[in-house]
């Protein structure tokens, strides 16, 4: 799972973990583990060691964070759905709130067009609310989940998208109607490259994660909505690497 010094593309192709039983935290809206991830949001325009534009994706933990975890993601993968209610709320606490990891998340249209809807919500909010209040964001995150139904059943309409907006304190969902309305073509290209991107590392699904340490360029990949122990391993065997 990892590898000293190798090239990136190899490291993100080749090194997967298979999927595993979760753990036991839900995290939503109400809960206050949600919460957890609020005061660490952070954004960048920097492009990552990695390779990765970070500009438009909301980073989760410190920017000191010596370990990076790059989270490829789609509001309709029910395996994203699963990762965010099972494992994220360990992996933050263990982690992120230490200051050792910070996760980048990458929105990907893997599912058709409810999905890219999805994700240039995601983008438009991001935008509307890093510089002020990050933590507004994570709270619309989990909102959008929270209603996850079936693949393009409708639920991740701008329609739908928009109700879930309203009931979410500190997003303006005039602002987001807007903003798809207006910057949808532009915020489509870029999401469109990102998934471009994915695909050379050998991303294929979501979710997909990439343990990586810039110092090193030791990485680690796994797949499928993986428990914290696997995250454990991976991170060790990078460190060690």
């Amino acid at each position: 799972m990892s590898i000293d010094h190798p090239s990136r593309r190899a490291v993100l192709a080749g090194s997967v973990v298979t999927v595993g039983a979760g753990g036991t935290y839900y995290l939503t809206r109400t809960d206050e583990r949600a919460h957890d991830l609020s005061p660490s949001l952070h954004s960048s325009d920097e492009t990552s060691a990695l390779g990765v534009d970070l500009a438009g994706k909301p980073i989760v933990g410190s920017p000191e964070a010596s370990l990076e975890i790059y989270y490829w993601t789609d509001f309709q993968c029910p395996f994203c759905e699963r990762f965010e209610r099972e494992t994220f709320p360990d992996l933050v606490r263990e982690y992120v709130e230490p200051g050792d990891v910070r996760v980048v998340v990458i929105t990907v249209p893997y599912f058709g067009a409810d999905s890219m809807t999805a994700a240039v919500a995601s983008t438009c909010v991001w935008a509307q609310v890093r510089d002020d209040d990050p933590s507004a964001y994570w709270d619309w995150h989990a909102a959008v989940f929270e209603e996850q139904g079936e693949k393009n059943s409708g639920w991740a309409s701008t329609e739908k998208l928009l109700e879930y907006t309203r009931s979410v304190s500190g997003v303006d969902a005039a602002a987001l109607e807007s903003c798809l309305d207006d910057r949808r073509p532009e915020l489509e290209a870029e999401i469109e490259s990102d998934a471009e991107r994915a695909t050379a590392f050998g991303v294929s699904g979501t979710p997909t994660f990439v343990v990586f340490e810039p110092e090193s360029e030791s990485a680690g990949t796994l797949v499928g909505a993986q428990p914290i122990e696997r995250f454990d391993e991976a991170i060790e065997r990078v460190r060690d690497a």
